[in-house]
């Protein structure tokens, strides 16, 4: 039934595009809705109006603030309902029916707090049930608006994008580069077996791993080793006597690779087949509708965008006493972006010329994969630093998404070759090591995100939004292809 009804709205939203904007607000308005976004099946129906939005040429923007703005409002009115309801909320139809959802929800707001509305508005069972409950538990409506504003901005697109694309696709009737298929799925594969080498490496070096007690008893037998080992220990209460021996390998282990793979991009054609291949694969994909995807992407990866992100982390940490965190990030913000100049400067590779207007610097390493690099592994090691050790890989993985859309638009956009984006990776992850491992020695307490984060991530995004839309006619003209 579910099915027919919504392939029923779908083709009457397709005779009357003039309702879409209203289907969109309140679409994702239900979605939001306590309890009726259980039953409504929102993410359906927000992929399929998304859609049709994109096949009759609504501007993604308006569709995204449509939703957005539903998205809002209906986590207000389920606010609205807990703060009238409080107390009583088992015993109102119809979540009288559903007791169980109330407890569940109950549970996930007091482990989390305030940061639940957020988390809450991605986690299925409990999306739709978390701001009926802070409403109902008294959260502060001030609070409360700042944490739902901050979640429809990342929700929107999540929800809207993967529709509208599919939808852009279907108008344009795109047709994908010849072996398409068989190259995403060998890419993907590789990531696959990389995460997984990764992973079981980084359990090696843990606390308990067998190289790390075989290395801590070696270490323990000379005065001058066995100090340098107790000076970088951690002692936090919960990672008391924790030495930094992953941070210390993923350093000097990505440097060591970055030396070799830089000797063979400079000095060797061994590289050279692998670039033009994944010059001419792109090049080929290349098309109108996947250019503003891309030229955002690149953006998010310019250095006023990475600035302005390390400079907003710097004072949320001073501000709230954590110096040397602080310090850290700033000297990791510093060093990438000396490391990378010079690097372009002494090697001096010359970019690609698939555009009008290309970058002047030199091609090795990408600048852009540096520092999101920097940027999405410092932030997942201060996360994960506050989880237990079996779940620290989930927020790395989750925290790590971002610099794939970077890292491709740069390859997409034509001005990187595939070598300078390993070689981006690797400086990136040399920076994170060093610099976790240097931080062990001050970490004292948690640091865990409060108000004051959210504020400063929301300064950050509308900061972003602003530079891409000021920066938006230069980057349309730059990355112009040039045939």
């Amino acid at each position: 039934m579910n099915s027919v009804w919504l392939t029923d709205l779908t083709a009457w939203l397709s005779a009357n595009p003039g309702w879409l904007s209203l289907a969109l607000f309140s679409t994702a308005f239900v979605e939001s809705l306590a309890v009726a976004g259980i039953i409504v099946p929102g993410v359906a129906l927000l992929f399929a109006i998304a859609a049709l939005a994109a096949q009759i040429g609504m501007p993604l923007m308006t569709a995204l603030m449509w939703a957005g703005m539903g998205a809002v409002a209906g986590d207000a009115t389920s606010f609205a309902i807990g703060r009238l309801f409080q107390g009583r909320l088992t015993n109102v139809w119809p979540l009288s029916r559903h007791p169980e959802l109330i407890r569940k929800g109950e549970r996930f707001f007091r482990s989390h707090g305030g940061k639940s509305v957020i988390i809450g508005r991605f986690v299925g069972p409990v999306r739709p049930i978390i701001p009926l409950i802070a409403g109902a538990l008294l959260m502060p409506w001030r609070r409360f608006l700042a944490f739902n504003i901050a979640s429809a901005l990342g929700w929107a697109p999540v929800y809207i994008l993967p529709g509208f694309l599919v939808g852009s696709a279907l108008a344009s009737e795109i047709q994908p580069p010849p072996h398409f298929y068989l190259v995403t799925g060998i890419s993907l594969a590789i990531l696959a077996t990389i995460y997984v080498i990764l992973f079981r490496f980084q359990l090696g070096l843990a606390e308990d791993g067998r190289c790390y007690l075989w290395l801590q008893r070696q270490m323990a037998q000379y005065e001058t080793t066995h100090r340098f080992w107790r000076l970088y220990t951690n002692e936090r209460p919960a990672h008391e006597g924790e030495f930094p021996l992953a941070s210390l390998m993923l350093a000097f282990g990505s440097i060591a690779l970055l030396v070799v793979w830089g000797q063979l991009t400079a000095m060797t054609d061994l590289i050279t087949p692998f670039d033009q291949l994944a010059l001419q694969w792109f090049s080929d994909l290349r098309r109108p509708l996947f250019d503003a995807p891309a030229i955002v992407a690149t953006l998010m990866g310019d250095s006023p965008v990475l600035f302005a992100a390390a400079v907003l982390a710097c004072l949320v940490l001073v501000f709230r006493g954590h110096y040397a965190a602080a310090v850290h990030i700033l000297l990791a913000a510093v060093t990438a972006t000396v490391l990378v100049w010079g690097l372009k400067s002494a090697i001096g590779i010359v970019r690609p010329d698939q555009v009008i207007n290309p970058p002047f610097s030199g091609s090795f390493p990408s600048g852009h994969t540096t520092g999101t690099t920097v940027l999405v592994t410092l932030l997942a090691s201060f996360v994960a630093a506050e989880a237990r050790n079996r779940k620290r890989w989930q927020t790395y993985i989750m925290l790590s998404l971002p610099l794939i859309p970077v890292a491709l638009s740069r390859l997409y956009l034509g001005v990187h070759w595939f070598s300078d984006i390993v070689g981006g990776l690797l400086l990136g992850l040399a920076i994170t090591g060093a610099t976790r491992a240097s931080f062990s020695r001050f970490d004292r307490v948690p640091i865990a995100p409060d108000i004051l984060t959210f504020l400063a991530a929301i300064a950050w995004l509308t900061f972003s939004g602003y530079y891409i839309w000021l920066m938006w006619p230069d980057a349309i003209q730059h990355y112009t292809p040039a045939s």
